[in-house]
């Protein structure tokens, strides 16, 4: 399975991910993508690939220095992000409000593949590579191949002092209910760090 798109809105997408995001935060966006895909193949889902690479590869901006809002959750941030890279790309106004709403959508309550296949994609992606759920309906050598083309780079305690952060300065957020639900020993806990 390869782990990247080639469209020219996909390309720009990993452009700028890797412009702004470390490495840790780089490689879990790109491997969020691949379990939404590999999930999505694995039951049947149909969905817009394109739109959820650049939903996948942008979704966290929102917690880089350049991106990060004072005012905004991070989520909200970062789907202002897509939202004005597809301006630039010629994306029409529905497709990128849908970009944002994937983004957005992935630190909401669950939604479901049959109301919404990109932002399920999304929540089942970010969940299975931040804490590890559902990580044992993946074949080991997919995750292991994974893993070894994009590597942990120490993203748990990364991602973990950027979503306390987000929650310290921002308590009404989807972070801060995120963080205070026990995330860090979910995080801490996660078999992709083992």
């Amino acid at each position: 399975m390869t782990w990247t798109l080639d469209t020219n809105s996909a390309r720009a997408a990993l452009e700028i991910a890797s412009e702004y995001a470390d490495t840790a935060l780089l490689n879990h966006s790109v491997r969020s993508y691949a379990f939404g895909a590999r999930y999505a193949q694995d039951h049947g889902l149909e969905y817009d690939r394109e739109l959820f690479y650049v939903a996948a590869l942008l979704h966290d901006l929102g917690l880089t220095a350049p991106f990060d809002s004072h005012t905004l959750p991070f989520e909200e941030a970062g789907g202002h992000v897509a939202r004005v890279l597809t301006a630039g790309l010629g994306w029409p106004a529905d497709r990128r409000a849908r970009a944002e709403e994937i983004i957005v959508l992935h630190m909401r309550d669950d939604v479901g593949a049959a109301e919404d296949a990109e932002s399920h994609l999304l929540q089942v992606g970010t969940s299975a590579d931040v804490s590890g759920l559902r990580l044992a309906e993946f074949d080991p050598s997919f995750t292991a191949g994974l893993l070894a083309a994009h590597p942990r780079a120490g993203f748990g305690p990364v991602f973990t002092a950027l979503v306390e952060d987000q929650a310290e300065r921002k308590p009404a957020c989807a972070a801060a209910a995120y963080v205070a639900s026990g995330a860090a020993a979910r995080i801490a806990a996660n078999p992709l760090d083992a």
